[in-house]
């Protein structure tokens, strides 16, 4: 069967289907799934409309993996909820609903992948970076991951979902540098991140540097680590303020890449061997169904999946 490799990025998904669903759909004994209805959805839209020869699930096994808090320890240090146990702050209405969509995934033969002490992220770049047949599409609502995409050996586009599957739009290396007046390549946008920082994810940036300083720095040249070089080598061509910006964050901008790059070479712990779709369990998925009222996500589902 020809068609892309399809890596879903797991909770971006299903937090944007939480947020998307009203958690009036609840299950018969008033548990909200409305996560797991959205994400259900989402699934059978993507298996219809991208027509994936092979299809990962990509998890979260370390929300916020050590190596990175370690380098920089504010790393999405305002999204935890329980410090003794890196807990991350969640809905108490979505933690449950997790195992419903994992049950579901397994149910419908949708291979799982995670690696230990990592990010589901780093799972996506892992996969994508290893593919050398098939066109890789990363289904995402994060902004981090545009920096996996590539034409060669074979392309990586991500499929960006942030705001909702109707008004997806596909990101490859000529769309990057469009949007951002980057280089054509993944690993420009890595390195303005680095400059720029992200708020969200608790990485300050380089003292006054925003996203449009940051991409016309690595523009010019070309790389940051070229431009790191120029400027310790008090090059004319880096503006004096931001000279003085690195040698004010030296710490930071020593350590950022390792935070901000995502993993391509992750161990990755698969429920399946490959992940082309396995058997579908039509009774299990059923069950699922009537048991947590999911609706007609489920039945998209397996007719998506080709098992009604």
């Amino acid at each position: 069967m020809s068609g892309p490799l399809v890596l879903l990025d797991s909770a971006s998904m299903y937090f944007r289907s939480f947020y998307a669903v009203p958690e009036s759909m609840t299950s018969p004994d008033g548990i909200p799934v409305n996560a797991v209805r959205g994400f259900a959805g989402m699934v059978a839209q993507i298996i219809t409309e991208r027509r994936p020869a092979r299809l990962v699930a990509c998890m979260d096994a370390d929300w916020r993996p050590a190596f990175r808090v370690e380098a920089i320890p504010s790393y999405k240090a305002q999204r935890v909820a329980d410090p003794a146990n890196n807990a991350e702050e969640v809905p108490d209405t979505l933690t449950p609903q997790v195992p419903i969509i994992v049950e579901l995934l397994a149910a419908a033969g949708i291979c799982m992948a995670e690696s230990a002490g990592h990010e589901a992220d780093d799972v996506i770049g892992t996969l994508a970076h290893r593919e050398k047949t098939d066109p890789v599409e990363i289904i995402t609502g994060d902004r981090d991951l545009f920096q996996c995409v590539r034409e060669e050996p074979t392309t990586v586009r991500v499929v960006y979902v942030g705001a909702g599957w109707r008004k997806k739009t596909v990101i490859g290396p000529q769309e990057l540098a469009e949007k951002y007046g980057l280089p054509p390549q993944g690993s420009a946008y890595a390195d303005m991140s680095v400059l720029r920082g992200d708020p969200s994810d608790g990485l300050p940036g380089i003292s006054g540097i925003g996203e449009k300083t940051a991409a016309k720095l690595i523009t010019k040249f070309g790389t940051l680590q070229a431009l790191v070089e120029a400027a310790a080598a008090g090059s004319k061509d880096v503006p004096l303020r931001v000279r003085e910006a690195f040698e004010h964050d030296a710490d930071y901008l020593a350590k950022a890449p390792l935070v901000v790059r995502v993993n391509n070479d992750a161990p990755i712990d698969s429920t399946c061997a490959d992940p082309i779709p396995g058997a579908v369990d039509v009774e299990r998925l059923t069950a699922l169904k009537q048991r947590w009222d999911l609706g007609s996500g489920v039945d998209r589902l397996i007719e998506a999946l080709g098992a009604n």
